[in-house]
């Protein structure tokens, strides 16, 4: 029996129905491969969607309720479809409760309730994107259900502004974008000031990315990324001495940063501000020696990446840099670094294929020995973004 079967045999246990009336929607997880706390700055980014990711089981029923249950938690929620608030104990079913609650401020109210069930491949709190998942998969399965055009640059938008005001999380809007906008085999060079993307071929040839879970649970709204933003709006005041229209730090360009930086009066901010700017020329050199296929090059600009977060975000703690550490050591390993917010989550490593195994033994070795704690990695391939399943996979 296939897993999507199963999926719908569990679905109809848990809601009723019949297996004819489920639609199956898919969105993944995503990787960022370089451009880290530059997209709520208005700077670029290097996403790529993952294959794996989030599926979404959705009938209608004709109670008016919404009905939320997954494989991955014990919680089932039933909730009135006029009665959509924030609740801290409905815990994940807050996700897919913001998206609803996110059509109906954009006029798209909903002619039915749903029964959803969802099954997550992504780790929970590894830093790649499960949220944004679970928001995307919604939204277009919503949007799809109801007749209504499913534009995907609009769903990563409505659903960055779910998890920014529903939920309270002021997220950037690349993990959605990603999300929803991945294609197979390419990585979304993606300005997050102009929402203007392109699609670049990303051929690692006998490279692969290998995906470290450092297994250390990072929650973004306990987290220190609302301050790190506040630091960053504290830049673009200071900065505005010199540059009057300045409203994002991804306005400027290094030079210019460079040549005014002293205005700037708090040595930490300063210190932030100058990630960001860096971070975002890194992501227009990598492009640069992507175009030429010198991923060497693409590695140093990587492991860059990295130590700035280390020491001047600040973002990384002690787990990621153990990772870090023990994957650089490895023969074979082009460039390693963090990827998602920080503080604990995953690292991103471009590894000869010759060496995968090697790396995966060394770097669980050496991170548990320093940590006590079990690392697990996936060697990733670049797949799709948001869409129906239509038949048996």
């Amino acid at each position: 029996m296939t897993q999507l079967m199963e999926l719908k045999q569990d679905f109809v246990q848990r809601f009723g129905g019949i297996e004819a009336d489920i639609m199956v929607f898919h969105a993944p997880g995503r990787v960022n491969l370089i451009g880290e706390h530059t997209d709520y700055n208005g700077g670029s980014v290097f996403p790529a969607a993952l294959t794996f990711g989030t599926t979404l089981l959705i009938a209608p029923r004709n109670d008016r309720k919404l009905g939320f249950a997954s494989t991955n938690f014990p919680l089932m929620k039933e909730i009135p479809l006029e009665n959509v608030t924030f609740a801290e104990e409905d815990d994940w079913a807050n996700y897919p409760k913001g998206v609803v609650w996110e059509l109906k401020q954009r006029g798209i109210d909903l002619s039915q309730g749903y029964s959803f069930l969802f099954h997550g491949e992504i780790p929970n709190g590894a830093g790649l994107s499960s949220s944004a998942s679970i928001e995307v998969v919604t939204a277009f399965a919503l949007l799809s259900m109801e007749g209504k055009p499913t534009d995907t640059v609009q769903i990563a938008l409505w659903s960055q502004h779910a998890e920014n005001e529903f939920i309270g999380v002021k997220c950037g809007i690349m993990d959605q974008f990603a999300v929803a906008n991945g294609r197979k085999d390419h990585a979304i060079l993606l300005d997050c000031d102009t929402l203007k993307y392109e699609l670049v071929p990303f051929e690692s040839g006998e490279y692969k990315l290998v995906i470290g879970n450092t297994n250390k649970r990072r929650g973004l709204v306990d987290s220190k990324y609302n301050e790190r933003r506040s630091q960053c709006d504290q830049a673009v005041q200071d900065l505005k001495q010199a540059f009057p229209e300045l409203t994002l730090l991804g306005q400027l360009t290094l030079e210019q940063y460079e040549a005014n930086e002293h205005l700037i009066q708090d040595e930490t901010v300063r210190r932030r501000a100058r990630h960001v700017v860096e971070e975002i020329h890194r992501v227009g050199r990598s492009m640069e020696v992507l175009t030429n296929n010198d991923l060497e090059a693409f590695g140093k600009l990587m492991n860059a990446s990295h130590d700035s977060l280390r020491d001047l975000y600040e973002v990384t703690g002690v787990e990621l840099d153990t990772m870090v550490d023990a994957a650089r050591s490895v023969p074979g390993v082009l460039g390693s670094r963090m990827t998602g917010a920080g503080f604990g989550g995953c690292t991103v490593s471009l590894v000869h294929q010759d060496s995968v195994e090697k790396f995966i033994a060394d770097v669980g070795k050496q991170y548990e020995a320093a940590t006590g704690l079990t690392p697990a990695f996936y060697v990733c391939d670049i797949g799709d973004g948001v869409h129906q399943i239509k038949e048996e996979a």
